[in-house]
């Protein structure tokens, strides 16, 4: 099936997309099956278990709060910063939630049961929400999975998913995208412009797709802006700020000899709100948010095609990463639980270099053979967070990656087209590699760097 490219990109909150985003669409989900069946003032008791990696990282991601606020009504895009800061202080003061918005209940952070080492069959990052009426009778009990890229499902969408609608424009390889793309003569964004023009009008798929530009530029505005300390006890400092009062006095002009630096600006700034629980775009997860923005800045300040028309620039670069992004999501997966951080930020590279060698003029072959540049030398990339926070070595990791895409892209405009190893190739040796990678490398931080760098927690 072909993935909607606003599927992909999706407004949300930071750390993580699978932990955080994720989680909180589920528990707001169960909330609306209450309201369905007409229990929720019924209901007198809320218990969450969190299994597998939501259990082992979900302090450092935030998934228990995120999960207290999706059961009162909240959704990770619409949800604003202040809001949510001053609902996490008052439930904290209570220890309790309003169901829905409405009924009192008592459930805290504390609460909430965690199962770090028992991992449900279909996927690592797995929750079960139990609803109770007085007398301690059951009213609604449903497990959930979290994906990667804040997709949900339930555990029976899980043993049976919904066939997907095939439409003449629809594609599950990268070599059906190349076909159809040879077949109609279209370039890989316009060929995505296409299928997303059979399910909405081509002026919202622009206003969309511009919407999303603007956050992701809001996102790096708020991480230039602000310096301290991240949250949690790493005591991370921010760095974005700081890097930008330096650059911008070295390079007023934004001469091409400084683009590198402020590619890595972008990234870091991006990733250190997200590091912080602000407002970002998931693309197509969060611990990779910093990736496609900062190879978009470049696209846009860098290329003849950006400085022509930043706009159609944004909206060509956004559809050709989500026509990739589609195939990671479907053949392999973009979930860190799952394939480790090879999922996340090496799909988001892929997707990025895709982008950018359409703006930057590349034949569907260059476009495809830049995707597969970034993930082969993505692949086996760990997931391994020091305390479960999407900070170290996330946040650095984004930057380098950025710069791998835009690599990439070059690399591959510089060719025919022509390559050795296909793209399909590479997502199914990233798929595999994820399935034979040991779980203390895949977002459950007991491997890797998370256990061999020293870290003095300060208590608080």
């Amino acid at each position: 099936m072909t993935v909607s490219v606003f599927e992909l990109f999706s407004v949300g909150v930071g750390p993580s997309s699978s932990h955080t985003v994720g989680p909180m669409r589920a528990a707001a989900r169960f909330v609306g099956d209450l309201r369905t069946m007409g229990a929720v003032a019924d209901v007198s008791d809320i218990r969450v278990d969190l299994y597998g990696s939501l259990a082992a990282t979900g302090a450092g991601h935030g998934t228990m709060t995120a999960v207290l606020l999706g059961l009162e009504g909240f959704d990770p895009g619409t949800i604003q910063t202040e809001e949510m800061e001053r609902r996490l202080d008052e439930m904290r003061a209570s220890r309790q939630i309003q169901l829905g918005g409405e009924v009192p209940i008592k459930l805290a952070e504390d609460e909430i049961v965690l199962h770090p080492e028992t991992i449900l069959p279909f996927h690592p990052n797995a929750m079960t929400i139990t609803a109770s009426s007085a007398g301690n009778v059951e009213l609604h009990r449903q497990t959930y999975f979290s994906i990667g890229g804040g997709f949900v499902v339930t555990e029976s969408e899980a043993a049976a998913p919904p066939a997907a609608p095939q439409t003449p424009l629809s594609f599950g390889s990268a070599k059906e995208l190349l076909e159809l793309a040879d077949r109609h003569g279209f370039t890989i964004g316009e060929l995505m412009r296409r299928f997303e023009s059979q399910f909405r009008p081509v002026d919202e798929i622009f206003a969309r797709l511009l919407h999303i530009r603007d956050v992701m530029e809001e996102c790096t505005q708020r991480g230039i802006s602000r310096d301290g300390l991240l949250p949690g006890p790493l005591r991370v400092r921010r760095r974005a700020r700081d890097w930008y009062l330096r650059l911008a006095g070295e390079d007023p002009g934004r001469d091409p000899a400084f683009a590198e630096d402020w590619v890595n600006l972008v990234a870091l700034a991006v990733n250190e709100e997200n590091a912080s629980g602000g407002r970002i775009v998931t693309a197509p997860t969060n611990g990779a948010a910093g990736i496609i923005p900062a190879v978009l800045h470049y696209a846009v300040h860098y290329t003849r095609a950006g400085k022509a028309d930043r706009d159609d620039t944004a909206i060509r670069f956004l559809l050709t990463a989500g026509a990739i992004g589609s195939l990671y999501k479907e053949r392999a997966s973009i979930s860190g639980a799952e394939v480790g951080c090879q999922g996340e930020v090496g799909s988001a590279a892929s997707m990025a270099a895709a982008g950018l060698a359409e703006i930057l003029g590349g034949t569907p072959e260059q476009v495809e053979n830049a995707a597969e540049i970034a993930m082969e030398h993505s692949l086996g990339l760990t997931c391994d967070p020091i305390g479960g926070l999407v900070q170290i070595p996330c946040i650095e990791r984004n930057a380098i990656s950025a710069g791998k895409a835009i690599n990439a892209a070059r690399m591959a405009l510089r060719g025919d087209g022509t390559h050795r190893v296909s793209l399909d190739e590479v997502i199914e040796t990233m798929r595999s590699t994820g399935r034979d990678m040991s779980s203390r490398y895949k977002e459950t931080s007991t491997g890797g760097l998370a256990i061999n760098v020293a870290v003095n927690f300060i208590e608080c």
